[in-house]
């Protein structure tokens, strides 16, 4: 009975694939993961050769996204039963390379949904983001059902992908969750080409050279979000139940909604020095597209959702932990 109850733990155990594990949000979501789970449990994968130092606790696998027989074979093979799809290009880098965006944003996720219809994975994770709004969205609270027409191909890829995991799960049966993130901030990575990026990239100025020249206009409100939350936000929605999981495209996620101005006074509490200029570029008309603030009831009455940090605590640990050694590697 004991030999029996032992293999019936390993049979329940999860078999986690973070695939885009090196980006900013993986980094984090497969530490997370490992707590939770188990080191072992959660392999961390990346088109990237060898792990990161942060990624080096558990399993690690270089795995291109847009090799799908490779991909297939990797979680068939090992039994993978949750996969975490991260990988995409951002907003502002995509804007350079828009074929090559639509590609990765977009066949990297067919790959792993069409696994789960053949029913290989019982569950994925996959992000959108407030990137899906665009100038024609109510900009204030901006609800969860409305207007989307997007401006950038990041934008477009993500309302493509909302509506293709909503048919899979509608057609297929597929459980495939997803979250509208806003702009992340972390001080465990540098910013990876984001039109938010600038309130972590602010941080790393603020500390080396006590001044920060914004690529946003100073009254550019954008909803935000301190990475923890996120992270928690996102295992909360996985751990929900399938019957607490009311909406199958994606879910709104609001944080904290501020100014490049807003936020640069925050930082002036800590160091009242710190100067900040203006010279917009390609990224404001991005911003411009995008909601001031976002109305996330939905999450909080589904699987109750609540954000933990202001922005008074994410500016205080922002300043205490960003290392700017970073900046030289």
């Amino acid at each position: 009975m004991i030999h029996l109850n032992l293999y019936n733990n390993r049979k329940r155990m999860k078999k986690i694939l973070v695939i885009g594990a090196c980006g900013q949000i993986g980094t984090e979501l497969v530490l997370a993961l490992r707590t939770r789970f188990g080191q072992d449990n959660v392999v961390a994968a990346d088109v990237k050769p060898e792990a990161t130092d942060a990624l080096k606790s558990g399993p690690y696998k270089q795995l291109d996204a847009l090799d799908k027989e490779n991909v297939r074979a990797y979680i068939i093979d090992n039994q993978i039963n949750e996969v975490y799809l991260l990988a995409a290009l951002l907003s502002a880098t995509a804007e350079k390379n828009p074929d090559f965006a639509w590609k990765l944003n977009m066949e990297g996720l067919f790959t792993i949904l069409d696994l789960a219809k053949e029913g290989h994975i019982q569950k994925i994770f996959w992000p959108s983001s407030i990137a899906v709004f665009g100038p024609t969205t109510p900009r204030d609270l901006t609800p969860q059902y409305t207007v989307m027409e997007p401006t950038t191909v990041y934008g477009i890829s993500k309302q493509a992908g909302e509506r293709w995991c909503e048919y899979y799960y509608n057609k297929f049966g597929v459980d495939v969750r997803s979250i509208r993130y806003p702009g992340l901030i972390s001080y465990t990575s540098l910013p990876g080409g984001g039109t938010t990026d600038y309130a972590v990239d602010i941080f790393y100025n603020a500390k080396k050279s006590g001044k920060y020249t914004s690529f946003l206009n100073s009254e550019s409100a954008l909803p935000m979000m301190y990475m923890e939350d996120a992270i928690r936000a996102t295992i909360e929605l996985m751990e929900a139940t399938k019957e607490e999981v009311k909406i199958r495209s994606s879910y709104n996620l609001a944080g904290i909604s501020f100014t490049p101005a807003t936020l640069a006074e925050a930082i002036q509490k800590h160091l009242p020095d710190f100067t900040i200029d203006y010279a917009p570029d390609f990224r404001q008309a991005i911003a411009d597209s995008w909601p001031n603030s976002i109305d996330d009831s939905a999450a909080a009455n589904d699987w109750h959702w609540k954000l933990k940090f202001d922005l008074e605590a994410m500016v205080k640990i922002m300043l205490e932990n960003v290392d700017i050694s970073k900046l030289e590697n």
